[in-house]
């Protein structure tokens, strides 16, 4: 039932790096977009970076861009984030979503997973 599951969170000090991953049980194919959002205690949910179907459309959010890279492995059903430099106001519980489109938008199918814990110390 679980369609996506996150792991590679944890506990880092600032300036270091982690690779988040997420492995899909749904298929990740060209009718598939994916992307990571987070969000920090008290906060409102953030999309951090999105990549298309076809990995050539990425969106990174302002306070990321140059330190976070996003990409896909269709083959493998997985989407990583990158995330280098790390900051204390990285911290948050990151979230891995896709989009499966239809013919018909009807039919389109969105998918979150549990989330994985990012929290970065000084």
């Amino acid at each position: 039932q679980v369609q996506l599951v996150e792991s590679g969170g944890g506990l880092v000090q600032a300036g270091g790096s982690l690779r988040l991953s997420c492995v899909a049980s749904i298929s990740i194919d060209s009718r598939t977009d994916m992307a990571w959002y987070r969000q920090a205690p008290g906060k409102q949910r953030e999309l951090v970076a999105r990549i298309s179907s076809a990995g050539s459309a990425n969106y990174f959010v302002d306070s990321v861009k140059g330190r976070f890279f996003i990409s896909r492995d269709n083959a493998r059903k997985t989407l990583y984030l990158q995330m280098n430099s790390l900051n204390p106001e990285d911290t948050a519980v990151y979230y891995c979503w896709a989009k499966r489109y239809a013919l018909s938008p009807k039919y389109d199918s969105t998918y979150w997973g549990q989330g994985t814990q990012v929290t970065v110390s000084t």
